[in-house]
């Protein structure tokens, strides 16, 4: 299966449009007004319904509070203020503008060796509203890729016919860009021009700098990535005052702010869109022991991320339903349970039961159901995928047809080929029963 994702044009040049010298100075202007707000309530409020402001910028009011430097010992502001400061730089970086030397001829030389940077979605347990850890706390974000001037991206299964359709790579094809060269100005044809003379021009192409063979390679482009970040962060006056740290990490981008004994970590997943859906070929790794640099995995994590701003949306004053999940989530450690199987069985029930169910008076009774179906889900040794094949997904989340078409995807495959580790799940299950009612007793 091979789709296009599509070519990417530069407008600058084009008719009616600023000279060079103009368009990079009005980047430089709204890259800052766009960035600074971008994750401040996402952060210091951490509830569904701010995770949306990964993709738009703030109100007005927000982008005061943001842009405004915060009053000395207000930790959660002084918080907030870094992490928007990372997230400018990578504003800058989607604008294709660097804060060093000649900007306007690094972001032209640059502008075919990485691909565009597009929209940000806050992703994970924290940007959703239930992390069930206090400390140590990760805040994910997902930037998508888009392929540069010149550039086409094609994905394809690694292994055609697999059911589902879960791991793909990404070809990367030159395309004739003759017919604009006039518009764009001084990017050149990589096809039809000669190699000394784009090196002089423009740079090299994505081939020769984030792929292996014909295909984006995770890896490097994570890797290339943290370079550019890095190379960002230097120079700007907040560096003097936090540290940034790039964690190691093969196949995302992981950072650490750091200042006296506060930090703040994030990790940025790269993401190709399939489409117009909202799911993405990330750079997750897979559930293989091993998954070569070529491969990148399908996620439903900016799908999962949508259905839960469109409950807080809905949801009625006094909702519980990330309280359930929260709590249910701090019994599963010591357990051979992900925090994944979990958030799927919540994510069916959420879609069956009225959201006036979840009021905090039937808190009880709503942990009693995620109880009861995950119990019968170890017994029936079957959880489908919320997303693979659910006739029942919200119409505002978008799939691709064959995620639409697709059987339903069992989570608990492993119990149906295992049942010495079905019958460990179970037992597992009773201690998280346990677990589950002392805890509620001491709340108590």
């Amino acid at each position: 299966m091979v789709s296009s994702i599509g070519v990417t044009t530069c407008p600058r040049g084009q008719p009616g449009q600023p000279s060079p010298e103009v368009h990079w100075a009005q980047c430089r202007a709204a890259g800052r007004q766009k960035g600074l707000g971008l994750l401040y309530s996402a952060l210091v409020r951490p509830r569904p319904e701010y995770c949306e402001q990964l993709r738009a910028p703030q109100g007005e009011k927000d982008l005061r509070v943001a842009t405004t430097c915060p009053e000395e010992g207000n930790k959660d502001a002084e918080r907030a203020m870094a992490v928007t400061i990372l997230v400018w730089v990578l504003q800058q970086l989607i604008l294709n503008v660097r804060v060093v030397g000649d900007e306007r001829d690094e972001a032209r030389r640059d502008h075919s060796s990485f691909p565009g940077l597009g929209s940000r979605f806050g992703i994970g347990s924290t940007m959703e509203g239930w992390s069930p850890s206090e400390e140590n706390i990760i805040y994910r974000v997902l930037v998508s890729l888009i392929p540069p001037y010149g550039h086409a991206f094609l994905p394809e299964l690694c292994n055609p016919g697999e059911t589902p359709e879960r791991n793909f790579r990404i070809r990367v094809e030159l395309v004739c860009t003759c017919k604009t060269e006039q518009l764009v100005g001084d990017m050149l044809c990589f096809i039809h021009h000669d190699e000394e003379e784009q090196r002089r021009n423009q740079g090299p192409s994505l081939l020769q700098t984030v792929c292996t063979g014909s295909y984006l390679d995770v890896q490097k482009t994570a890797c290339r990535f943290h370079q550019l970040v890095k190379a960002c962060w230097v120079v700007l006056p907040h560096s003097r005052r936090w540290r940034l740290t790039m964690l190691p990490c093969n196949r995302s981008c992981k950072f650490k702010m750091a200042r006296a004994e506060e930090e703040i970590i994030i990790e940025i997943m790269l993401g190709v869109q399939q489409g117009n859906s909202d799911i993405f070929l990330s750079s997750q790794a897979s559930e293989a022991l091993f998954t070569p640099s070529t491969t990148w995995t399908s996620s439903c994590a900016v799908a999962e991320a949508k259905f839960f701003e469109r409950l807080a949306r809905r949801a009625p004053d006094g909702s519980f339903h990330l309280r359930c999940l929260q709590l249910c989530a701090r019994i599963l450690v010591g357990t051979g349970f992900s925090e994944y199987a979990l958030k799927t069985v919540v994510m069916h029930l959420l879609n069956t039961t009225p959201l006036s169910g979840w009021h905090r008076t039937h808190f009880l009774l709503r942990l009693d159901d995620i109880m009861r179906y995950l119990c019968h889900c170890l017994e029936e040794k079957r959880l489908d995928h919320f997303f693979f094949g659910n006739e029942k997904i919200p119409e505002e989340i978008v799939l691709p047809p064959a995620l639409q078409r697709a059987e339903p995807f069992n989570l608990f495959q492993h119990l149906a080929q295992d049942p010495d580790a079905q019958a460990q799940a179970m037992r597992e299950f009773t201690d998280m029963q346990d677990r589950l009612t002392r805890m509620l007793a001491n709340d108590n």
